[in-house]
């Protein structure tokens, strides 16, 4: 059974980069977003950690927190935090029971050889335990104003297209008799 947006998030109980036991009985009455990412330290991933941590302070005063999972252990966690900076916690799942659950370890293809994998994909999840949104299709830059909606997203955190300089009119050029 595929999870969709509206039903319950399924019971789940890992560690996070600490050692602390985090699950969904423990997180009732706090939303909270849960995103699966395939690997600590590469590009993607640290891209999307990146727009997350810069848009921090904007999803915490929409009342989530954050949880980055993926099947990586809690020491590479620990770096990939102290590296970025990351102001949320990162969940270890290396037995791949709670991807299992969300139905993000997939099978994907590349180059024709096909292999199993963390689908990127994101859950809002509700005070009750309610899975509010899926974000499907993650766009790893932007990903904070895929969760709150663009308009919320404070001005400050959003990239302001850079504007081209409008080329020089060149003055007509006299010729002498």
């Amino acid at each position: 059974m595929a999870i969709k947006a509206g039903t319950k998030a399924p019971e789940f109980k890992t560690k996070d980069q600490h050692g602390n036991e985090v699950s969904l009985s423990g997180l009732k009455g706090q939303k909270f977003i849960l995103y699966f990412y395939p690997k600590d330290m590469t590009s993607g991933c640290t891209a999307e950690a990146c727009n997350l941590r810069d848009n921090y302070s904007a999803l915490r005063k929409a009342g989530y927190e954050i949880f980055g999972i993926s099947r990586d252990d809690e020491k590479s966690h620990r770096k990939f935090i102290e590296k970025e900076s990351l102001p949320f916690s990162l969940l270890a799942d290396t037995d791949l029971s709670v991807h299992k659950k969300f139905g993000t370890w997939i099978e994907k293809s590349m180059y024709g050889r096909k292999y199993m994998g963390t689908a990127r994909m994101t859950f809002v999840i509700d005070g009750n335990g309610m899975i509010e949104n899926i974000i499907e299709k993650v766009d790893t830059r932007e990903h904070a104003a895929q969760i709150l909606g663009a308009k919320t997203v404070p001005a400050a955190a959003m990239k302001k297209p850079v504007a081209k300089k409008a080329p020089a009119k060149k003055k007509p050029v006299k010729k002498k008799k």
